[in-house]
């Protein structure tokens, strides 16, 4: 595998062929992909929709209305889609669920081990709760983590995929009760086969210089 090959090659995906569908096997594959992404103080605040059959997909494009009615396809004619969800906050509920997940996974020696976690893991939380005053920014920059996991996923895996910003916030939220659920829809992301009139497919790759981004300490 050459990933710097695959990172020169990748590219966001703008027409897919909706008769080629992604195998169940190497789908599983790529979920698992998805749950296995690192977080910081492996908080994983996120959750994840996915649409892989055409009603659920339909669904999704409901929010792809207006100035965004151009996504519509994209996600329509995919072969999956998948939602990139964040909790808007981090609930005591949440911490305790990620506490018993590590004791079952056998993270801990003794009591005052898990003791120790326990406290490291709310301390950030409060600390980004109240002294930063911008837990849901810190959360949703963790979900970002997990798009760009399984951006470069599809890539190794041969997956076309489309990372979608555009969106109407109000009609998803409705639409899946995400309020309710405690969650806000940070991107969409499409995956399948390139369609063979996707122009984006042979333009050049365009990314700024070393000398622009990189400076040496």
């Amino acid at each position: 595998m050459d990933l710097l090959n695959i990172s020169k090659t990748r590219y966001t995906t703008k027409a897919y062929d909706a008769s080629k569908k992604i195998p169940q096997e190497q789908f599983e594959r790529l979920l698992e992909i998805l749950r296995l992404t690192p977080s910081s103080i492996n908080i994983q605040p996120w959750h994840f929709f996915i649409a892989d059959h055409q009603a659920a997909k339909e669904r999704i494009a409901k929010a792809l209305v207006g100035k965004y009615a151009y996504n519509a396809p994209k996600v329509l004619d995919s072969s999956h889609t998948i939602l990139f969800c964040t909790k808007a906050d981090i609930s005591e509920q949440h911490l305790d669920t990620l506490l018993t997940q590590d004791d079952v996974s056998g993270r801990f020696k003794d009591e005052k081990a898990k003791q120790g976690q326990k406290d490291s893991r709310s301390g950030y939380v409060d600390y980004y709760r109240n002294e930063k005053g911008d837990i849901q920014r810190w959360a949703e920059n963790q979900t970002f983590i997990a798009l760009g996991q399984l951006l470069l996923a599809a890539g190794i895996e041969g997956v076309d995929a489309t990372p979608i910003g555009g969106f109407d916030e109000q009609i998803i939220r409705q639409e899946l009760e995400l309020d309710e659920k405690g969650l806000i829809l940070s991107v969409i992301m499409t995956l399948g086969y390139r369609s063979e009139n996707d122009f984006n497919a042979q333009l050049p790759k365009s990314r700024l210089s070393r000398e622009e981004i990189f400076t040496k300490l």
